[in-house]
């Protein structure tokens, strides 16, 4: 699975109370961040009385990285986990090069910053703290994903991974024994008839908080990733966005994360070494119930689907898939629900990056 869940969730609500947020508005905030990545249904909700909703995706859920496939059948990966860095160039810039150069994702670029300011701008909506999580998804993601793009493009057709802590550690022949034919052992690099979306030739590797790595881009030039630092910066830059929200005003001079607050938390970039999200997650989640941060201990959990999850709560379904036929019974309540309101942020978040945001770069995008 294509799992962050520690970062995007526990992560984020971390920042968000050390930004100033109690546990409920934070709760929401790290909820929405994460379930970005868990939002993998769409289409028409239809209600017992005759009304309706209709929702869209953030994501699909890719259970194996060899399904390139289906990872190119669905148009959500810009607006929620590639946004384009226009060569990190402001919107009057016009040096940023073709379309190919502009989008591909760069940390913190000008249209990442003016995501945020518009996110801020409109705080007071009725979905605002929803998508202010949304957008602390992106925004981290231009960290985890730069150098990558949300389409099937050239600039993601990389070789020669390597696992920069662990050299020599087997790595070619595990990723052969994985892909099979798809990999070619003699040049380390990903084969077949589509190049792959995004960083799926990179695998996990850009989203494992603890890892130091290195590829070979498509111009066959090393590249080297250090995951900890990347993300003890995108930590500070995300703590300053939701500092400035809290105040209103996307140009407030605010102090970020205290240096003992980047401690903390690098140390559990670098110290929580497991593969597999989930576990990261789970020890996440015991240091904010034993106190380990700055604020009171929460016991704090996640529930993407079924009973306890936004979903179940506002529709009373625990399918992860929706039944197309299925019609659901309506309350006066689901108006004022997470999942509505976080749908609603999901749609706003969308259009406002394809039809408003982009074009004043030049990229147009589905």
């Amino acid at each position: 699975k294509i799992v962050q869940i520690d970062f995007h969730h526990a992560t984020t609500y971390v920042l968000a109370r050390l930004a100033g947020f109690e546990h409920p508005e934070a709760n929401i905030i790290a909820y929405s961040a994460q379930y970005v990545d868990d939002a993998t249904n769409s289409g028409i909700i239809v209600f017992t009385n005759h009304a309706m909703y209709n929702h869209t995706r953030s994501a699909h859920k890719t259970v194996d990285y060899r399904n390139f496939k289906e990872l190119a059948n669905h148009l959500v990966w810009i607006p929620f986990h590639f946004l384009p860095g226009n060569n990190n160039r402001p919107a009057d810039d016009n040096s940023a090069g073709d379309f190919d150069e502009k989008i591909i994702c760069t940390p913190d670029s000008p249209i990442a910053r003016d995501m945020v300011s518009a996110c801020i701008m409109n705080k007071n909506s009725p979905y605002g703290l929803h998508r202010l999580g949304i957008t602390m998804h992106v925004y981290a993601d231009t960290w985890a994903h730069q150098g990558f793009a949300g389409v099937n493009h050239k600039t993601n057709d990389i070789s020669k991974l390597d696992d920069e802590d662990n050299p020599g550690d087997s790595l070619s022949s595990r990723l052969k024994t994985y892909f099979g034919d798809k990999f070619d052992s003699i040049t380390s690099k990903l084969v077949g008839d589509t190049l792959p979306l995004g960083h799926g030739a990179a695998l996990s590797y850009p989203d494992r908080p603890y890892l130091n790595w290195s590829y070979k881009d498509h111009h066959k030039i090393k590249v080297t990733r250090d995951n900890p630092t990347d993300f003890i910066e995108a930590s500070d830059k995300m703590c300053m966005a939701m500092q400035r929200f809290l105040l209103g005003n996307p140009n407030a001079n605010v102090p970020g994360l205290l240096d003992k607050h980047k401690y903390k938390i690098e140390q559990l970039f670098r110290d929580i070494r497991e593969e597999d999200g989930e576990k990261r997650h789970a020890i996440w989640l015991n240091h904010i119930s034993n106190g380990y941060f700055d604020f009171l201990p929460v016991n704090l959990t996640y529930i993407d689907k079924g009973v306890g999850s936004w979903k179940y709560e506002a529709l009373g379904t625990t399918q992860n898939t929706d039944d197309k036929n299925e019609k659901y019974g309506y309350s006066p309540l689901f108006l004022k629900s997470n999942w509505k309101l976080f749908h609603d942020a999901l749609q706003a978040h969308r259009f406002y990056v394809i039809h408003d945001l982009l074009p004043q770069y030049g990229i147009c995008v589905a």
